[in-house]
């Protein structure tokens, strides 16, 4: 059994008098431990493919598996307990608390799944060291992701959803943290889908799937993949 099994997905939106029509049959499995780059011009449907693949919605029709559950037949509450379980989400704009430690921010998920005050922070501070942080007042852009990434990984989620975790990067930075990401892949064992529009970027990923208009326009796998030792 795949880990994610994405079956005839559909996703429309009232539009006045009609339906926006977003994803339009999707059908892709995701096996566990695979680092999957999603691609796709602006309004082709990644993002909301990867919405619906976090748990952050609901399909219109067709089926999402996740780990052999129906996404589709859960209740908030579940989807919420599966989101603080089994998924860490990366996000362009770090999306972190401001006038907020570094160990604050990483013990949030864990705040929401009832763990122990003490339990918190030593986890978070282990969960910083293995992003290469210590705690921190001031923290630059490269850094700042680094937070967010330990917070997505603190719980030991099993799948990191990354959107566009690089776009607001230098080049030098952008580096640093997609290697992070194949150490998190390679090293930890992490399921990394990673949404991008920079080719380089999904290169270092071992696998590209290209969304058009809402279909899946291609699937191939990465042969001149980037591994962090260039």
């Amino acid at each position: 059994m795949s880990l994610i099994e994405v079956r005839n997905l559909k996703k429309s939106y009232p539009l006045g008098d009609i339906n926006l029509n977003i994803l339009k049959g999707i059908n892709v499995n995701i096996e566990n431990g695979e680092f999957v780059a999603i691609m796709g011009p602006s309004g082709s449907g990644k993002s909301t493919f990867m919405n619906i693949l976090g748990c952050l919605d609901k399909p219109s029709s067709g089926k999402y598996i996740l780990d052999g559950v129906d996404i589709g037949k859960l209740s908030p509450d579940k989807l919420a307990e599966i989101r603080n379980r089994k998924i860490g989400f990366v996000f362009q704009g770090f999306n972190l608390l401001s006038r907020t430690s570094s160990i604050e921010n990483v013990e949030l998920p864990m705040i929401y799944a009832g763990v122990p005050a003490e339990e918190r922070q030593a986890r978070a501070k282990k969960a910083l060291e293995k992003v290469g942080l210590r705690e921190r007042s001031q923290l630059s852009g490269g850094q700042q992701q680094r937070v967010a990434i330990a917070r997505a990984i603190v719980n030991e989620a099993p799948i990191i959803f990354a959107d566009e975790p690089t776009g607001n990067l230098d080049t030098k930075m952008s580096i640093e943290i997609m290697k992070l990401f194949l150490k998190l892949n390679e090293e930890m064992g992490r399921t990394i889908i990673l949404v991008t529009h920079e080719e380089d970027i999904a290169r270092y990923s071992k696998r590209i799937i290209r969304i058009v208009d809402g279909e899946i326009h291609s699937d191939e796998i990465v042969t001149d993949r980037f591994t962090g030792a260039e």
